[in-house]
C-alpha cells in the first residue's frame, strides 16, 4: 500500500470500454506522479491509500479490470511531518 496526495482530476474521454464511467486522479507518489483509479470519491488535497498490482484490479471491481494503481482509501489525519527529525541548528547558534 501507499500514501499519497490526490492533486487533480484526470479527465479521458477516449477509453476502452472496461474502464467504465470510473473516475481517474493524479496522485503524488512522493516526487513521483502516477495515475490512480479513484474507488472512494476523493478531491484534490485529500491524502489517500492506494494499492497496486492485482490488488488494484480487484479493488477498481474485477481481476480484469485494467488498472495498476487503485485509491482505496482517503486518511482522515495525516501529518506528512510527524516523526522526521528536526534539522540540525546552525553551528554557532546559542
Amino acid at each position: 500500500m501507499l500514501i499519497c496526495r490526490v492533486l487533480k482530476p484526470l479527465v479521458s474521454t477516449n477509453r476502452i470500454p472496461e474502464f467504465e464511467h470510473k473516475h481517474l486522479q493524479v496522485v503524488l507518489d512522493g516526487s513521483s506522479q502516477k495515475v490512480a483509479v479513484d474507488a472512494v470519491g476523493c478531491i484534490p488535497g485529500d491524502w489517500v491509500i492506494c494499492v497496486g498490482s492485482s490488488a488494484a484490479r480487484e479493488a477498481a471491481g474485477s481481476k480484469s479490470y485494467p488498472s495498476d494503481l487503485t485509491i482505496v482509501g482517503i486518511i482522515d489525519h495525516w501529518d506528512p511531518e510527524a516523526g522526521k527529525p528536526n534539522p540540525p541548528s546552525p553551528a554557532g547558534a546559542a
